[in-house]
């Protein structure tokens, strides 16, 4: 079976790898993994993800539902403001409702009570770690989590009624953020920690790539424990799916050569299909290609929409390539499948799983009546 293009494939093997990783975090600390759905929401793979992790992380209300359905392990829910309308239900099947401000403590956390979840409270430690400001939570006039001076204006009430604390304050980060993080959570946030029964360290941590040290997280996580006798969770998203998919596309024409380098257009879309591409901005890897000028054939990818701006990136090849090849993006798991979108009526990418014997199977296709959808 051929993947017919656009198309991501998720490798089950891949993930599994990720997962295992995480699984032994777990064991082998007793914090408690959950998966964040806004990175990777492949809810096809639940049943093999639930085998590993504790459970689901979510940004609202269809998120939640999404892992009430499938996933069934433990429903936790984040978001800067919750919408009245949607706050019961939240409240009945997530198990932790964190909240972004005392303002919404103060109109919801009895409701969340009264279904006998927990109440949690986002705190910006205003530490940041990294430079690029759209993605960094710390940033000046930032809307997400509640600073230190905000606590001690607090109602005593307020703080009272908290089960725990949160804070999300990486991106793409290794365990060394974390840990400069942490020891600035401890000494704002100490003798609220103390107060609280869990503390949720969010996502950002590249726990999975090769380079991340694991034995410096591990150490961070049993010191919070020791010294505040807290359960310990943490969000990853990227972790998760990180390296385990991929966008398999096909080359529509190629331009004539202009400065040495040839426009390639292919039916698949930075803007439609890979947003982050744009938005970090990044430039993926391509298997057998290379940084351009390293090998002889040089080639700039674009996607066949009107956006000037929908350029992936140049790469270099050994050979020729024509119009009909397949190129195979790498790590398109993560932050597309939840992140793409039909402008210019571009088609959204079909959905595989490659099982562990490297079968293809086709789990979704999507035609015109998706695209029609969404506009009336």
């Amino acid at each position: 079976m051929q993947a017919e293009t656009p198309a991501y494939v998720v490798s089950e093997r891949l993930l599994t790898r990720n997962l295992e990783t995480l699984s032994e975090l777990q064991q082998s600390t007793g914090a408690k993994i959950l998966l964040a759905q806004k990175c990777f929401s492949m809810f096809y793979f639940y049943p093999l993800i639930k085998n590993f992790l504790r459970g689901t992380a979510a940004s609202g209300l269809y998120e939640a539902r999404l892992s009430r359905e499938f996933f069934g392990g433990e429903n936790h829910v984040y978001s800067p403001a919750y919408d009245a309308k949607e706050i019961f239900k939240l409240a009945e099947i997530c198990d932790h409702v964190i909240f972004n401000s005392f303002r919404q403590v103060e109109k919801f956390a009895q409701v969340v009570k009264n279904f006998g979840h927990g109440v949690g409270l986002r705190i910006n430690p205003e530490h940041s770690t990294q430079a690029t400001k759209i993605y960094d939570p710390c940033a000046e006039n930032s809307r997400l989590g509640v600073r230190l001076e905000e606590f001690k204006s607090a109602r005593p009430e307020l703080i009272k009624i908290l089960d725990g604390l949160h804070f999300h304050t990486l991106c793409e980060q290794n365990s060394d953020a974390l840990e400069e993080t942490v020891e600035v959570v401890e000494k704002n946030f100490g003798d609220y920690l103390r107060q609280v029964k869990w503390l949720n360290l969010g996502g950002g941590h590249h726990i999975t790539k090769k380079n991340y040290d694991v034995d410096r997280l591990k150490k961070i996580i049993r010191r919070l424990q020791k010294n505040y006798r807290l359960e310990i969770y943490l969000e990853p998203g990227e972790a998760v799916a990180l390296d385990a998919g991929f966008l398999v596309s096909t080359i529509l024409e190629i331009q004539d050569e202009r400065a040495g380098v040839r426009n390639a257009i292919i039916d698949a879309s930075a803007a439609c299909h890979m947003p982050d591409v744009l938005e970090m901005p990044y430039r993926p890897e391509i298997i057998g290609a290379a940084e351009l000028g390293a090998k002889k054939f040089n080639y700039r990818f674009g996607g066949a929409t009107c956006l000037a701006g929908d350029v992936i990136g140049e790469y270099s090849f050994d050979t020729p390539l024509a119009e009909g090849d397949k190129i195979i993006f790498r790590d398109m798991a993560i932050y597309t499948m939840v992140k793409n979108n039909t402008f210019n009526g571009m088609k959204l990418p079909a959905i595989y799983a490659l099982d562990l014997n490297f079968n293809l199977k086709l789990v979704k296709n999507f035609g015109y009546e998706n695209f029609k959808a969404r506009l009336s």
